[in-house]
């Protein structure tokens, strides 16, 4: 496997290190809107991405018996092999179909005042003349409503507990673990791969006790894990232990950090411009609820823009099991093809203008999924779309409306900083930070 990742071309190692570190340049500036382009990935071997919308419309709709999820993935070691994310087929219906009760409408909107809740106590302790590292904030944030929303733990030691051991198994999933499958083992009980899986079992143990307290005869309560340990399927038959843990845990590490993300990108074109701040400002002046943000036309547009320029996870990923057509290209069994997201979403022939930040876009014209697919698509598209952006409505609301933030202007007049991966999603290559300048008295939402 990792002979492999060395004898791809030079051409192919120089493409795939321009995509590393550049990947909106590379993908905007490579013409994939015009053709497909080849990369070479540790593990997966060759893969083809395309930037079409015709392409997309291609992929996202291959039918389900002609493909699975690619193999081997960075985030398995976090997630476990029965995470929703790696299943594919029956398995990944079913899984789907067990998750879906957690994230319908009536039950993200009875979230609401608990993303509030949690947002204004990250916040709490900022105060004038402070200095805010914002990809920090946003992690807490998340990782805070993630812990509540599942668990609906109310004792802020035992959240901290939560917090820290997610964090740390994060952290220890480090790019070389991420990037070639190969390191996963063991040596005598040392190095990264032991390290890992010592944290994971450290958190594993912290969920285990959670599940213990909600099985038979105890009442399931009314949060995600509540949900999760009542739901069956057809035939009446709900998860295994094991395979509860792995779901929990992509709740708690894939959820967040991706969301950390987003919220990370929001902050920072809404505190770069004082038009699209003061116009949220202005919406959320009449809004009484955490669930009224959620509706809030011009703030909803900023969010989707936010995930036009800067989609969290931005390549889509199918291996094909059946050959498959792709924008007039015919590809065989076992190739993995994708859709380049930023080839997709800065295309100007769909979007006018698309390095500019342009919230009024989605308030003139709705585009199609095949245009715009922040949360992927088809029956692998990201089952909590929904939820995640009631979160960064919520959240971003909450901000905006307990603090008076600023951002220095030699930011504020910066170019728009590189995206970098970082862990699961993408970020900001520089840390992004705010200044703190007034407290503003609770109030609605």
């Amino acid at each position: 496997m990792v002979k492999a990742i060395f004898t791809a071309s030079p051409s192919a190692l120089l493409r795939a290190a321009s995509a590393a570190a550049d990947p909106v340049g590379f993908f905007t500036s490579k013409a994939v809107t015009q053709r497909p382009v080849v990369l070479h990935f540790p593990g997966l071997g060759r893969v083809v991405f395309h930037g079409t919308s015709s392409a997309a419309r291609d992929i996202l709709t291959a039918p389900t018996q002609g493909c699975r999820a690619p193999l081997p993935n960075p985030v398995e070691p976090v997630v476990g092999p029965a995470s929703l994310i790696l299943l594919s087929g029956e398995r990944h219906r079913r899984e789907r179909a067990l998750l879906t009760p957690a994230f319908h409408g009536e039950q993200i909107k009875s979230y609401a005042e608990v993303i509030a809740s949690a947002t204004a106590e990250q916040i709490r302790q900022l105060c004038p003349g402070d200095s805010v590292d914002v990809y920090a904030l946003a992690v807490d944030i998340t990782l805070d409503v993630a812990v509540r929303v599942v668990f609906g733990v109310a004792d802020p030691a035992r959240r901290m507990r939560y917090r820290q051991a997610v964090k740390d198994l994060l952290a220890a999933n480090t790019a070389p673990l991420m990037l070639v499958p190969a390191l996963r083992r063991e040596v005598g009980g040392a190095g990264p791969w032991a390290k890992l899986l010592r944290l994971r079992d450290g958190l594993d143990r912290l969920l285990s006790e959670e599940v213990t307290q909600r099985r038979p005869p105890n009442p399931p309560g009314g949060d995600m894990l509540g949900l999760l340990l009542s739901a069956t399927d057809e035939s009446g038959r709900g998860r295994t232990d094991a395979e509860t843990l792995d779901q929990l845990r992509t709740l708690l590490a894939a959820g967040h950090e991706t969301t950390a993300s987003s919220l990370t990108w929001a902050l920072y074109h809404v505190y770069r411009d004082d038009t699209v701040r003061a116009r949220i400002n202005a919406e959320l002046s009449g809004s009484s609820t955490p669930s009224d943000i959620t509706a809030l036309p011009y703030l909803g547009a900023v969010i989707k823009e936010v995930l036009r320029m800067h989609p969290p996870v931005p390549i889509v990923l199918r291996r094909l099991t059946a050959p498959l057509t792709v924008d007039g290209v015919t590809h065989p069994p076992g190739r993995v093809v994708g859709v380049a997201l930023y080839a997709l979403h800065f295309n100007p022939e769909i979007w006018p203008e698309p390095h500019r930040f342009d919230p009024d876009r989605f308030l003139t014209h709705r585009p199609t999924p095949f245009e715009y697919a922040p949360f992927g698509g088809g029956h692998r598209r990201c089952i909590g779309a929904a939820f995640a952006t009631s979160e960064l409505a919520i959240a971003l609301g909450t901000i905006l409306t307990l603090l008076d933030l600023r951002m220095p202007h030699r930011g504020a007049g910066a170019p728009v900083p590189r995206s970098v991966a970082r862990g699961i999603a993408v970020t900001p290559a520089d840390p992004i930070r705010l200044d703190v300048t007034a407290r503003r008295s609770p109030g609605p939402p």
